[in-house]
């Protein structure tokens, strides 16, 4: 196991910056997920962390140790990539311990290695199939394998679930999980897909444009978001955000700084008679997702999403719903968050914008 250090990170191709100034820790024995857009540099960071990239600036510490001219092999790091990278030649149980013997160990001790990490990731019957006789799933798990019999100090993922589809994506998810609590060894995983993120890590970085706009936990994260991005990132659906200035009117110079104002689509309760900020509108789409419903509706001022649970599906055209106001969210002009500011959500209610 090892933590891992970045400081001061740049990476620059040609004449464009990807990574800017990127400073994260990696707790030792975590399961660190990096989220985010497609070219948001994510992929970037981790092939820096594996040595298959060289940063422009800064240090990568792993387990206390500069490696920034230590070659890949070398950093005791094992990465899975998306495409399985297989030998289709060999068998699994020559795919797993090809490395083995490249490291010169002797044959007994390799064979007990491979018959246990087998056990663990559960290849045993398939020791002697060729890749192009497994599945996807079963492919996957030969290069988890075949990175587990390294003995890693951290466990590199790049996407290694985009390839499978829907059902075993979800139970690898699990198997991972799981096989992360058995090993204890530092994960570090890279996704664009936020529900695997928030399924997975223990600690998930959320980036774009080469910043981490927040790392927290999970719950922090939809909870508690820093920003405009984090908030609009997380979460299926999206948190709605309306732009205060454009569908009030408003002209905030008082000091408050706000811009937008935001909130969860389960916190939009339709048809309560409560306190809170409150919007009418139309019922654009419905969806019923089994347990829970999702309605698009459409009201003077915005667009919105509003979720609800163990109902039944409305059937009316319109709808009114209210937002307690201590669940609203505040951001200023450049997406920040904004606290302690709950009274303009009263403002608003008045301002003749619903």
């Amino acid at each position: 196991m090892a933590k891992i250090e970045l400081l001061g990170i740049e990476k620059t191709f040609k004449d464009e910056t990807v990574i800017r100034n990127l400073n994260l820790t990696i707790r030792d024995g975590s399961f660190t997920v990096l989220v985010g857009p497609s070219g948001c540099g994510k992929s970037t960071t981790l092939r820096m962390i594996a040595g298959l990239e060289k940063q422009t600036a800064g240090e990568i510490r792993i387990g206390g140790t500069c490696v920034n001219d230590v070659p890949p092999g070398k950093r005791n790091v094992a990465m899975v990539f998306q495409n399985y990278a297989l030998y289709p030649t060999m068998t699994v149980r020559g795919n797993i311990e090809f490395g083995l013997k490249n490291r010169g160990m002797p044959g007994k001790e390799r064979q007990s290695l491979v018959h246990d990490i087998s056990e663990i990731v559960g290849l045993a019957p398939y020791l002697d199939k060729k890749p192009q006789q497994l599945s996807g799933g079963q492919r996957q798990r030969v290069a988890l394998a075949r990175a587990m019999v390294k003995q890693p100090q951290v466990f590199i993922l790049d996407e290694p679930l985009s390839n499978l589809d829907a059902k075993l994506r979800n139970q690898m998810r699990t198997e991972l999980i799981q096989l992360h609590k058995r090993l204890g060894t530092t994960f570090v995983y890279v996704t664009h897909d936020q529900v695997e993120a928030m399924s997975m890590g223990d600690e998930i970085v959320v980036m774009d444009k080469g910043v981490i706009q927040q790392a927290d936990i999970p719950s922090k994260l939809y909870h508690d978001p820093a920003n405009l991005f984090t908030a609009q990132f997380i979460g299926t659906p999206a948190m709605n955000i309306i732009d205060i200035r454009d569908a009030y009117g408003l002209e905030l110079e008082n000091g408050e700084g706000v811009s937008y104002v935001g909130f969860r689509p389960e916190q939009a309760l339709i048809g309560k008679s409560i306190e809170g900020f409150r919007l009418e509108g139309e019922i654009v789409t419905r969806e019923s997702l089994g347990a829970e419903n999702v309605y698009q509706i459409r009201s003077r001022c915005c667009t919105f999403f509003a979720k609800t649970y163990l109902e039944p599906l409305l059937t009316e055209a319109s709808a009114t719903v209210v937002v307690p106001y201590e669940q609203l969210y505040f951001f200023g002009p450049n997406g920040e968050r904004r606290r302690g500011v709950r009274a303009l959500a009263k403002r608003l209610a008045t301002a003749g914008g619903v």
